[in-house]
């Protein structure tokens, strides 16, 4: 089954809770890494654009997008997160 944008924001709020249990301030997150590890990537089916839409929704006023692809969405999304 292939992964909904409900799975990649659980998953990484997921990430953010181990990042906080580390003690860390923040958290970088690479949409095609993220991918990679819940699976689906990187056939015909993949899901990116879902991560990715994921990602962004999981945005607060002070998280930084350190790299995004030309057209927002892709493997290279790259977001800090304060936690």
């Amino acid at each position: 089954m292939l992964p909904t944008t409900e799975d990649f924001e659980k998953f990484i709020r997921f990430k953010f809770d181990i990042a906080i249990k580390e003690g860390k301030d923040y958290i970088d997150i690479v949409s095609g890494d993220i991918h990679r590890e819940l699976g689906e990537y990187a056939g015909e089916n993949h899901r990116m654009p879902c991560c990715c839409d994921a990602m962004y929704s999981l945005m607060k006023s002070d998280d930084i997008i350190i790299d995004a692809p030309k057209k927002g969405k892709g493997a290279t999304l790259k977001i800090r997160y304060k936690l």
